[in-house]
């Protein structure tokens, strides 16, 4: 963290060329001091200060100077750096104006011009002003600033966005968060605006798209190489451990995601029932961890979507990305998973994103502090999200349209939620309807067949899963619900034996395009576990060298 800064305002060069060089004779070990020659040039250092969240210790400015006068200055100064000390710097003449000026404006003090020698006239009153504002002071956040509106979809979508790549954040309510006002103020943006990402060099985005936040991240776009010996498409568990795998080995790999990092797996809250992880272990960490290990073993990575593959010369794989850029590999490994099933109820395009959500969305999870919200499904995804938000909401209502969880969930979920006395299952029930004006208010539920109206500060949906699969429509083999049909399968039903053109037979993750696998939730016949999915993306990194060999 930079030290706390110094600030030294005088339109007269001589005189702040001295309380310049004062203020770093005492203070330099401490705090970094800077100066400005105008009150115009010194309230733009203190906005630049305000935007980069960098603390401003105190403002030494003097009274009388052209454009803004001290007393001007130092009342702006107050409105970005509410806790900051102001001091008035001003000649003998000008005291009443400064006694003045310490009663209206709430300044913290006044210095006599000249304040020679500094050791008895400035130092012992700035070190008592300094030590008052440490006793009081608390470091900003440094990092990620997000500025919106609680409700707002898009709001939502860059908070998850930036959960999603494990980018420490701050979030500010405009409505709530009194600095969130100020703060966007300080960068020229109004509410029109929102959301507003600031990054910790300052910079503003107004409406950010994911392409925009992820190029400040320093997430490439495009290829760096004209070849790849694998692209594995989707960084799903599957799909890390095959760019663990395919790097590890040696084999030039490259790793494209569409969304974020984990899939469904990596917004689970806790994932209990991992090898290795006797405590349990939260999506987005294992997800981290995962990617992480990835880079360094030398995978490259993309964050875009894959929008068509093609086969060139009978052997290469062309992959052509949403940006219109295009990826030749010799094998692929698609690792797609799946994606939530939406409930088809009046309300519900309308409000999502503003309090009803899909999966986990564990960044909403403080606003649900002392307020019901409402989980439909019953499988472990859910149990996991129930057992997250009760650590907020005031109550966690699990709804499902059978008696019990027992033919849905893991049996220790089921006990854990049995055991937290503010999660309550709903048997035999539906969500009919949401309601709201621009966020969830209300849900219409049918208990039995009875019609009930309940208030709602959250719905999180877990109802299925379907493939996605379908940018690959017509390019390979899927089962009748769109999942990736692979191995045996492909040579021992009829219906699809007369694809598969290759003199041998398909390798156990092959689709019917010989060099293409497939691994993970969209994979046909595939077990939705996280082991199960890291187990089949390393076993097709072995058939990928197969392939290679022949």
């Amino acid at each position: 963290m930079k030290k706390p800064v110094l600030l030294a305002v005088d339109d007269d060069p001589q005189v702040l060329s001295a309380i310049d060089r004062d203020l770093r004779s005492e203070f330099r070990r401490d705090y970094r001091v800077i100066r400005a020659s105008s009150g115009a040039e010194a309230l733009e250092i203190i906005k630049e200060l305000n935007v980069r969240a960098e603390p401003l210790a105190l403002v030494l400015a003097d009274q009388r100077m052209p454009g803004m006068e001290g007393v001007e200055l130092l009342e702006k100064t107050r409105t970005l750096f509410p806790n900051t000390k102001r001091v008035l710097l001003t000649a003998y003449a000008d005291t009443e104006a400064a006694i003045r000026a310490i009663n209206q404006a709430q300044l913290d003090y006044y210095l006599l011009k000249p304040w020679d020698p500094p050791q008895q006239l400035l130092y012992p009153t700035l070190h008592d002003l300094l030590d008052a504002w440490q006793a009081t002071y608390k470091p900003r956040f440094q990092g990620v600033r997000v500025i919106g509106f609680q409700w707002s979809p898009l709001s939502h979508e860059v908070k998850d966005f930036l959960a999603g790549y494990m980018v420490p954040f701050e979030w500010l309510d405009v409505e709530t968060n009194p600095e969130a006002q100020i703060l966007l103020n300080s960068t020229g943006f109004t509410t029109a605006d929102l959301p507003l990402v600031i990054s910790e060099d300052g910079e503003a985005l107004a409406h950010p798209e994911r392409g925009a936040i992820a190029a400040k991240l320093g997430l490439a776009s495009h290829a760096s190489a004209d070849l790849y010996d694998v692209v594995v498409v989707g960084a799903g568990p599957s799909g890390l451990a095959a760019a663990v795998y395919g790097a590890s080995e040696g084999l030039k790999t490259l790793l494209v995601e569409r969304n974020l990092p984990g899939g469904q797996a990596g917004t689970s809250s806790r994932i209990e029932n991992y090898l290795g992880f006797p405590t349990g272990v939260s999506g987005s960490e294992l997800t981290h961890r995962a990617w992480s290990q990835a880079l360094r073993l030398g995978a490259e990575f993309l964050a875009q979507e894959v929008t068509s593959m093609c086969i060139q010369d009978g052997y290469y794989k062309v992959l052509t990305l949403a940006n219109g850029s295009e990826v030749r590999t010799k094998a692929v490994v698609l690792t797609l998973g799946v994606s939530y099933r939406t409930l088809d109820i009046p309300g519900i395009d309308r409000l999502s994103g503003a309090g009803v959500y899909y999966g986990a969305a564990r960044t909403e999870a403080r606003s649900c502090d002392k307020g019901d919200v409402y989980i439909v499904g019953g499988g472990n995804s859910a149990g996991q999200a129930a057992m997250y938000l009760a650590a907020y909401a005031r109550q966690v209502y699990i709804v499902i349209r059978g008696e019990t969880l027992a033919a849905s969930m893991s049996a220790y979920l089921i006990e854990q939620i049995r055991q937290t006395s503010n999660i309550e299952i709903m048997s035999f029930t539906q969500v009919k309807e949401v309601c709201g004006q621009d966020h969830l208010e209300e849900l219409v539920l049918s208990i039995n067949g009875q019609r009930e109206v309940r208030k709602a500060r959250a719905l999180f949906v877990f109802i299925g899963a379907k493939p996605s699969t379908e940018w690959l429509n017509g390019t390979v083999l899927f089962d009748n619900k769109g999942y990736l049909l692979t191995g045996r399968d492909l040579v021992t039903d009829p219906r699809y034996a007369k694809h598969w053109k290759h003199p041998r037979e398909p390798y156990l993750l092959e689709t019917c395009v010989p060099g293409v696998f497939a691994s993970g939730d969209g994979r046909a016949g595939a077990m939705a576990r996280v082991a199960s999915a890291v187990g089949e993306g390393s076993m097709a990194i072995k058939f990928v060298h197969q392939y290679l060999d022949e």
